[in-house]
């Protein structure tokens, strides 16, 4: 299963037994978190309780693929600059190492100054009235500071910190990741980044990087190690325009081994207005995405992600903080990518 594209489910935040067998139920023997809440006392993650997670997952059959970000206070100081970067980086550097020793392969991140996905809307109808995020940017104000939540943010007001613009956190960005890889890749735990959602240079006032393909490109250069790729999430790039958008960035960067794991979701629309959907009504034809990722050699996991509200579901993970689905969406929306994965086999290759 290693060697070939797989289904994993994941966005928990929390090992539930409900879940767990719910993901097995489905067929699934591939899960990721994302930043779980056993995992959040102290600087840094630590080996025991890193261990117990991946424990707690095999114990009903399922492989630890991958965690997704760490908290923001162990990294806020990181993405502004501010003093105290070093510190936090040398505890990133411990989670990577602890991360190595307990056999978790895939640590996820962002470099996002506002790290949660900015939505205009959490409540808009899509197909049959379900309950699905928007970004409308005409909506967005038009403001200078810094929301206020994180300590770093407080400390950088008071410290009279200007906020980073694009060329700042380039800096910050490189100084971090040259940094890090070494520990990476000492360590084997691969990073996978996830591009910026939703992809627009700025939000509330804030600069960002991993809006556009060229930017990319810029990232993955700073530094060459296998250790560094992409937490590529299909649905941010089609936010950018489209199919062509995705299919682009699949064919640049799937040669290169740089997608370790994929979002497969999609939206309606681009920026600056796009609409979350079920797939298979959005931007791009999945039949013909993961055909694109069967030939440039992709061999990691694909998971589903913001999945619409339907009637009746139930929470999943922290989703509903964006107003994602629960058991009943992701249960249909991992149930279609499976189906494109016994399609795929019966199609040859080019």
């Amino acid at each position: 299963m290693k060697n070939q594209m797989r289904v994993a489910m994941g966005q928990l935040d929390e090992v539930r037994e409900e879940d767990l067998i719910f993901i097995k139920q489905l067929g699934i023997n591939s899960i990721q978190f994302l930043t779980p809440k056993t995992l959040q006392g102290g600087k840094y993650w630590k080996y025991e309780d890193l261990l117990v997670l991946r424990k707690s997952c095999e114990k009903y059959g399922l492989t630890l693929e991958a965690i997704e970000n760490v908290p923001m206070r162990f990294m806020d100081k990181i993405v502004t600059g501010l003093p105290g970067r070093d510190e936090q980086i040398e505890n990133y550097n411990n989670t990577l190492q602890n991360m190595g020793r307990a056999g978790i392969p895939i640590l996820g991140f962002h470099f996002m100054i506002h790290h949660l996905v900015w939505r205009t809307s959490i409540t808009s109808l899509g197909r049959g009235g379900a309950k699905v995020a928007s970004w409308d940017k005409s909506l967005i104000k038009k403001v200078t500071t810094l929301e206020r939540t994180s300590p770093a943010y407080r400390e950088g007001a008071n410290l009279n910190v200007s906020i980073p613009q694009e060329t700042t956190m380039w800096k910050n960005y490189e100084y971090f990741i040259k940094a890090v890889i070494p520990a990476a890749e000492k360590y084997g735990v691969k990073l996978a980044l996830h591009p910026d959602d939703p992809p627009v240079e700025k939000v509330d006032g804030t600069a960002r990087l991993f809006y556009c393909i060229e930017n990319f490109k810029k990232g993955m250069k700073i530094v060459n190690s296998d250790a560094l790729g992409f937490d590529l999430c299909l649905g941010c790039c089609s936010e950018m325009g489209g199919e062509k958008a995705v299919l682009e960035v699949i064919n640049y960067f799937g040669p290169l081994k740089k997608i370790f794991y994929v979002h497969f979701r999609d939206v309606k629309g681009s920026v600056p207005i796009f609409q979350e959907c079920f797939l298979g009504e959005g931007n791009y034809n999945p039949a013909k995405v993961i055909l694109a990722l069967r030939r440039v050699g992709f061999t990691g996991f694909l998971m589903d992600d913001h999945v619409p509200q339907v009637i009746n579901d139930t929470e999943w993970g922290p989703s509903k903080n964006y107003g994602g689905g629960g058991h009943r969406s992701r249960a249909h929306e991992t149930g279609y990518i499976q189906g494109l994965l016994k399609m795929m086999e019966e199609v040859p290759l080019d």
